[in-house]
């Protein structure tokens, strides 16, 4: 069955959680690897090791398909789990590391989260 397609106010949305989502993974890797393991590049632009490269992909393709998007306030809080249960463990670890975080790499984009809660 084929997606509908998105409403302008979605689909920027949708761009919005894949660059969050993708600054999150490379805070993560930032933090977590070493510089010279960091030869791939995220979604965002950021430099990545291959194991956060692969758990950026999933994320951006995860956020490419959510089916929710349109009416959901988040993904913790949604009814549908796009994550497989390892990889949503995975990206729960991601979270509670980037989060904090996030307000001094991105802060727009943090202070938008949190506004949305």
């Amino acid at each position: 069955m084929a997606r509908i397609p998105d409403t302008p106010k979605v689909a920027r949305r949708r761009e919005r959680e894949k660059r969050t989502i993708s600054n999150m993974v490379a805070i993560y890797c930032a933090g977590n690897h070493d510089a010279a393991a960091r030869t791939e590049t995220s979604f965002a632009g950021e430099p990545l090791c291959p194991a956060c490269k692969a758990v950026d992909d999933y994320c951006v393709l995860r956020t490419e398909r959510c089916r929710s998007m349109a009416h959901k306030t988040s993904c913790e809080e949604c009814g549908n789990h796009c994550y497989a249960p390892a990889q949503r463990e995975q990206i729960r670890a991601i979270m509670r590391y980037a989060g904090p975080r996030m307000i001094l790499h991105h802060p727009v984009a943090a202070i938008r989260h949190l506004l949305k809660k």
